[in-house]
């Protein structure tokens, strides 16, 4: 381990920029700041007075004793920042290791320095081994977005990184991401694991229907899928070396038995054997994604079991399935006392409007970027909702849809399903739905009924409107 300490004046300097916009949102106009070099130099004696040429801010320190992790693959730089009790702060940094030894010299080193906050970067996946081991061990374990903590252009440094990190969260400057609990990471892993193999499964649905058709089958020409019981014995059967297409026709299940003559026509093709060794190597391939899918839900269920009461709250609502339910436990922890309000889960989701104002004008700026496993999430199951006849939603995306197209209004969807979900998770109550004729009734009767008048009397007819008997 290589480290060393320092002392120097209480007073230690932030970013510029990011203290004087602390500082207009705090409303604390105290006396600047300078940005702080690469090497955090010692600043020795008063600070310069504020003036208009050359406007200094002091920023507040909220926090007395702050560790800051600059984490790496292989390494990982520690930097302690503690007040000492007669104003000055004393400063210690190291290099450690990121197995499990190192791990433990990098707990102990933390440990001894007597620090209560722990401050660090989301870098990749490399942060997680971190995190875990040093869960429980402090009162605050701050995981840091990378691009709110970044430093000051300069000398850029691992050490300085590190002493940066520990800076801005002792003086509030940045604020800690959602991590949530041991069990529901778990689950999340199982879940997310779970969709890719879900998109692995379409991509190779993909690959067979490139083959067919490279072999001149049209299967899909007839049926409505490349990947159903009755395709699936007519490829067998190509593969085992028919070519009949009268037998193979013959196959059909179902409903495709009233289109045998189509079939028999779309099975006439040039399916040589490079094609049976790419379909057989397909089929086999869905087969076991099928049943890890099958397996992955199955443990997921199982972990999920203290959570059913969740889960059923929003299935409630239409357009979430189980599956669904489930992601949105496994990526929220089902806990909505994180997010203030709605519109604060909304946005950590990332289906929320963003904002961007320059010189008093405000532009278009679309989402704001969230949790991308939820929102995906989220998409799927409003477009979904979308098209449940008689629903909420089905109305919502239709008015939507007319006025900004039909992918603004699956996010406008997406957006009210998850503040639904909130208010539910909150209460506990089950989601009533308002209906699709939601929005006509918001309005009253007798002036809707002007309104109307009007428009027909612009046609050139005359209408009398008398109200009906009770």
């Amino acid at each position: 381990m290589a480290g060393g300490r320092r002392v120097w004046s209480p007073n230690s300097l932030c970013s510029r920029e990011r203290a004087l916009s602390l500082a207009r949102d705090r409303g604390d106009h105290q006396v600047s700041l300078r940005a702080r070099t690469g090497d955090s130099a010692l600043h020795r004696g008063p600070l310069p007075v504020a003036s208009d040429n050359n406007r200094e801010v002091k920023m507040k320190q909220i926090r007395q004793r702050v560790g800051g992790l600059d984490i790496h693959r292989d390494s990982v730089v520690a930097c302690t920042r503690v007040t000492a009790p007669d104003g000055s702060i004393e400063v210690a940094k190291g290099r450690f290791k990121t197995t499990q030894a190192g791990l433990a010299e990098l707990t102990a080193f933390l440990m001894d320095a007597g620090v209560d906050t722990v401050a660090m970067e989301a870098t990749g996946i490399y942060w997680r081994p971190i995190y875990y081991a040093l869960e429980g061990l402090f009162a605050e374990l701050w995981l840091c977005n990378a691009q709110h903590v970044k430093n000051v252009p300069g000398r850029k440094t691992d050490l300085s990184d590190a002493e940066w990190l520990a800076d801005v969260a002792a003086h509030g400057m940045v604020r800690p991401s959602f991590v949530p609990p041991p069990d529901i990471r778990e689950v999340r892993e199982l879940t997310r694991y779970r969709k890719t193999q879900v998109d692995a499964r379409a991509k190779e649905i993909q690959r067979l229907e490139k083959a067919l058709q490279d072999a001149g089958v049209k299967i899909t020409s007839v049926a409505s899928s490349v990947w159903s019981k009755s395709s699936r014995a007519m490829i067998e059967a190509m593969i085992a070396g028919e070519r009949d297409s009268v037998v193979l026709a013959d196959m059909a299940k179902g409903v495709m038995r009233n289109k045998t003559d189509r079939l028999e026509e779309a099975l006439e093709g040039n399916f040589g054997a490079h094609h049976a060794i790419l379909c057989r190597q397909v089929i086999d391939h869905l087969d076991f994604l099928d049943a890890s899918i099958a397996t992955l839900s199955t443990e997921i269920c199982a972990r999920l079991l203290p959570f059913e009461p969740q889960v059923t709250l929003l299935t409630s609502i239409p357009g979430i399935s189980v599956t669904t339910a489930q992601v949105i436990v496994a990526e929220t922890g089902a806990d909505m006392s994180r997010f203030p309000t709605a519109g604060h889960l909304c946005a950590w989701a990332g289906v929320a409007p963003a904002s961007y104002e320059s010189a008093g004008k405000k532009r278009p700026a679309g989402t704001r970027k969230g949790a991308p496993w939820l929102r995906r999430t989220l998409i799927e199951a409003a477009r979904a909702g979308a098209r449940t006849k008689g629903s909420y939603y089905s109305a919502l995306y239709a008015r939507i849809a007319r006025r900004r197209g039909p992918n603004k209004a699956v996010v406008a969807v997406a957006n009210s399903m998850l503040e639904t979900a909130w208010h539910l998770l909150s209460t506990g109550a089950l989601y009533q739905d308002p209906g699709a004729d939601y929005f006509e009734r918001r309005h009253d009767p007798a002036i809707e009924a002007k309104r109307l008048q009007r428009r027909i009397e612009a046609l050139g007819f005359t209408v009398t409107i008398e109200e009906k008997a009770a």
